[in-house]
């Protein structure tokens, strides 16, 4: 990041911004969201990430997946609060309360980076999605749709986080086809279309 940003410099591009992406297993806590710190394996490099980001004024890209905490622990997990269709507070932390699995761990990665002291970098949903086959009856059209339609509203009505109310959020789905040659399960499932263009389901309506 550091050698791209002295060559962007360098020809003057001050539009463009440079950052990375991360996944959600950098983060060694995260529920509830306050207690969100990096993991240990990943908090020499992370600290450096963040501040470089801190001082080019870019955002952390997050690569946000509610399905596999779901899919990890069914039991505990609520369905709802994973596929962001519950509208009511699921969890309390501290006066923060939280709806949907996204908010809560967007704002743990926001915990986590104030602990290192930055506090004005922007997260950016670069990854999210819920599977359409590969795992059972989680993994259903009906549930990828649902997932998919309540993420695509919650950003196109520029909602915020709890922690970050005054910075709403940004965020892309994965991912516009099927990967049919991927091995068989979850990983070729993710795509709003099947390889031939035909829709998994609407998700625009």
């Amino acid at each position: 990041m550091q050698n791209i940003q002295t060559i962007k410099d360098s020809y003057g591009l001050t539009g463009l911004r440079v950052s990375t992406v991360v996944a959600t297993n950098t983060l060694g806590s995260l529920d509830p969201p306050s207690s969100g710190a990096f993991a240990d394996e990943a908090r020499d490099d992370m600290v450096g990430i963040i501040n470089f980001l801190s001082n080019t004024s870019s955002p952390l890209l997050v690569n946000v997946y509610p399905y596999f905490v779901y899919a990890s622990d069914p039991t505990n997990v609520r369905l709802d609060y994973a596929l962001l269709t519950e509208t009511n507070p699921m969890v309390q932390d501290g006066n923060l309360s939280y709806s949907n699995m996204l908010d809560a761990i967007v704002d743990a990665f926001y915990w986590a980076m104030e602990k290192e002291g930055v506090s004005h970098v922007d997260a950016v949903v670069s990854e999210s999605g819920w599977p359409s086959a590969g795992n059972g009856l989680i993994t259903t059209p009906l549930f990828a749709q649902a997932y998919n339609q309540h993420f695509v509203k919650k950003f196109l009505a520029m909602q915020s986080t709890p922690k970050r109310p005054d910075h709403y959020l940004e965020g892309f789905i994965f991912e516009m086809f099927n990967q049919d040659q991927k091995p068989p399960g979850v990983d070729q499932n993710w795509g709003l279309f099947y390889p031939d263009g035909t829709p998994v389901y609407t998700v625009f309506s």
